[in-house]
């Protein structure tokens, strides 16, 4: 087989949150996407790490979420990722605003003539739901109460805000192998359509930015598998960055690296996925851990916040 020399593609978003319980109601229950893993903060287990995305948790259409209960808001600010954008089929956005009609709505605007809703979840971070006429054919989760002809069909679009963006475009096109699209804003990524694409947001006196609730963590991106993650990282080694080590988040493997912009970029496996410890029937409905952490269950179960009302989950099928 032979190892692609770029990423291929986003794989998840991953964000910050306060009330875990604000978090589901607005991603899960407005938003229609599946809660497809709840688990822990393999780094810090006393917080949940929420997973959403389509039927299976594809790489792709995944937001992830540590919410901490109290936590302060953040700024967004150079160095960071600012805005995400969901793919909706063509014509979605009015039926979109009639859905969110009290949420702090944007728009509709357009983005290279696409429609473009914007709104805030609970924690103020920017989420856009934009018209992609690709998407239609994409698959999506048919048990979240989103009509199939408006449902979302993944993430299609981040903003990045930096400082300088010459070295991070650089990055994108020589190492990741993402085209520069030259539409109305800086976008980076594949040309054909419905492809997933980075657009840089360029402001030399943009301030730092703090993060905390509402804020995005890192950008993650696909790679094949484990060699193919090897050989991106080590062309990022040559570039003089620093990357981590390949860490095991259970439904990928990892590494970690700030680009010249200074955003959390991820390097995240397509495999094993999200049914390797609970069928997909079922996903999202038990808290799962990695085996290091069962012996320790109990006591990070009752240091969590009750998540919904006990046999929501269970009762309520079409959320996953």
């Amino acid at each position: 087989m032979t190892i692609p020399d770029g990423i291929l593609g986003l794989h998840h978003v991953t964000a910050l949150a306060s009330d875990p319980r604000a978090n589901l109601a607005f991603y899960r229950d407005r938003l229609g996407l599946r809660l497809v893993k709840r688990t822990v903060n393999f780094d810090d287990p006393g917080t949940y790490h929420l997973y959403y995305g389509d039927e299976l948790g594809r790489p792709g259409t995944i937001v992830t979420f540590f919410p901490w209960p109290g936590a302060r808001r953040g700024q967004p600010g150079a160095g960071q990722a600012v805005r995400i954008l969901f793919a909706v089929p063509e014509g979605a956005v009015g039926a979109w605003r009639e859905r969110l009609r009290d949420a702090d709505l944007d728009g509709p605007r357009e983005v290279d003539g696409a429609p473009v809703l914007l709104v805030k979840d609970p924690d103020g971070l920017e989420v856009g739901l934009i018209e992609v006429a690709a998407s239609d054919s994409k698959p999506f989760w048919e048990g979240g109460g989103v009509p199939g002809g408006m449902a979302i069909r993944g993430v299609v679009g981040v903003r990045l805000l930096v400082e300088d963006g010459e070295q991070t475009a650089r990055l994108l096109t020589e190492r990741f192998g993402l085209a520069d699209l030259d539409g109305a804003s800086r976008r980076f990524g594949r040309s054909e359509p419905g492809g997933e694409w980075l657009e840089l947001q360029v402001d030399p006196r943009a301030e730092r930015g703090r993060v905390a609730a509402g804020s995005i963590h890192h950008v993650a991106f696909r790679v094949a598998d484990d060699a193919h993650q090897e050989k991106v990282r080590g062309g990022l080694l040559s570039d003089g960055l620093h990357v981590t080590p390949q860490l095991d988040r259970n439904y990928f493997r990892s590494v970690y690296f700030r680009e010249p912009g200074g955003v959390l970029f991820e390097l995240a496996t397509d495999p094993p996925g999200f049914t390797v410890d609970e069928p997909a029937a079922t996903l999202g409905s038990d808290l799962k851990l990695p085996d290091w952490l069962e012996p320790v269950r109990e006591r990070i179960e009752a240091s969590l916040p009750l998540l919904e009302p006990m046999g929501a989950a269970a009762a309520g099928g079409s959320h996953g």
